[in-house]
């Protein structure tokens, strides 16, 4: 914060006390002060007029004195600066230019404030004014009165891209943010009710849940320009909405709810207080459980089988396997079924390895114009996957698109 300017009467007095004692080193002294500190003041009193030139007019100072004879002088003035800069509410100052003079006082200054410092705070902002949404009216969701014990649902979504825009004429399919909510919130309820009477289910959304990671509809790493269909905040209070009613649901099904919300190369960011956001909001819940560390791979271990996640942007089908083995030695040395899954491509691939069962899936969304112009044509839709603790794989389904349309009814 700059300092408050020295009053006039503090500057008189120093212009006093240099013509009671002649020299600088004796005013200083009388006025118990060092004599830079009082050069300081003879300085700002010479720019306020007071060193023996007229009153200079409210709102300006000197800038100039030139003298054409012994009793008289011309003097320049120029309008005084203005207010104290004060910083604007949520923005940091990013860095400082300034114009000097020869003895190093500024002249001109221009502060340059931190724009993603408002960004973050508005997208913090939508992000807690959707997690609270309707939060009064919530009441806890009762378990189910039977489960089968030994079965484990994995609900395996990925690249839903929520905030992206596709045109049915480009891509084959409109998509948009209203589509995209109410296509998830279609393909949980036809899930969930084909599903077995699992104890536990996986919410393993592997990735890229949001289109864009910032204000801009620019992926994070190159920049690449996207289509996007809504402001950013728009999309984050949608996406925590929908996430929210798909595990309030997800709940009336299952014993237990584990988490999953798997970094990505679209969504970094968003991956992150996605996790961190749900951990606290599900933290006196203790039928739901969220991983939150701070990885781009994700395990979770059910009786002998080893469940393990990674959005495909790192590691692809044919190497990842053995990250997951390495990372987890303990874990993968003591289950005998182990599977792996991953996003990324928007298209299915399996492969069995000597390590474990690696399969990357297709995404629910429709294409946008890069994926539908480069030819990366696939199916639309998202599976279930059931495990059993003891025998691993026993049951899966695959629900397209088009299948569940209009399935979930409000």
């Amino acid at each position: 914060m700059a300092a408050p300017p020295i009053p006039d009467e503090q500057l008189q007095a120093a212009v006093d006390a240099l013509a009671t004692h002649g020299t600088q080193i004796a005013a200083a002294a009388a006025l118990k002060m060092s004599r830079q500190g009082l050069q300081n003041r003879l300085q700002r009193a010479a720019e306020r007029g007071l060193m023996g030139v007229a009153p200079v007019l409210p709102g300006f100072a000197i800038k100039s004195v030139a003298s054409k004879a012994p009793d008289g002088a011309w003097v320049k003035q120029t309008k005084a600066p203005g207010e104290v800069f004060a910083l604007p509410a949520w923005h940091s100052i990013k860095g400082v230019s300034a114009l000097v003079d020869g003895e190093d006082r500024v002249i001109q200054k221009w502060v340059k404030t931190d724009r993603e410092s408002t960004a973050q705070h508005e997208t913090l902002r939508a992000a807690f004014e959707a997690l609270k949404e309707e939060l009064p009216r919530e009441v806890p969701v009762p378990p189910p009165a039977h489960s089968i014990t030994e079965l484990l649902n994995q609900f395996t979504i990925t690249d839903n891209h929520f905030g992206m825009l596709a045109w049915k004429e480009e891509s084959g399919a409109d998509y948009d943010l209203q589509i995209a909510e109410k296509l998830l919130l279609d393909w949980f309820s036809a899930a969930i009710e084909l599903a077995p009477n699992a104890h536990t289910a996986v919410l393993a959304q592997l990735g890229d849940l949001l289109h864009h990671d910032g204000h801009e509809s620019v992926t994070p790493a190159h920049r690449n320009v996207l289509d996007a269909d809504s402001r950013l905040q728009k999309v984050i209070r949608v996406v925590i909405r929908t996430m929210r009613k798909v595990i309030r649901m997800l709940l009336a099904k299952h014993a237990r709810v584990h988490i999953i919300m798997a970094d990505a190369n679209h969504d970094p960011a968003s991956g992150a207080w996605l996790r961190e956001m749900f951990a606290a909001f599900f933290e006196d819940e203790p039928r739901v459980t969220v991983d939150a560390t701070a990885s781009t791979y994700y395990v979770y271990e059910w009786g002998d089988v080893s469940l393990f996640y990674h959005h495909g942007h790192k590691r692809k089908v044919a190497d990842v396997d053995t990250v997951f083995a390495g990372k987890w030695r303990e874990i993968y040395g003591r289950t005998k079924f182990s599977y792996a899954h991953l996003g990324h491509l928007h298209s299915d691939e399996l492969k069995s390895t000597n390590l474990m069962k690696v399969e990357r899936h297709e995404t629910l969304a429709a294409p946008d114009a890069y994926a539908a112009n480069g030819g990366w044509l696939s199916g639309r839709s998202a599976k279930v996957i059931s495990y059993h603790n003891r025998l691993g794989e026993v049951f899966r389904s695959t629900l397209s698109a088009e299948m569940v349309s209009g399935w979930r009814v409000e």
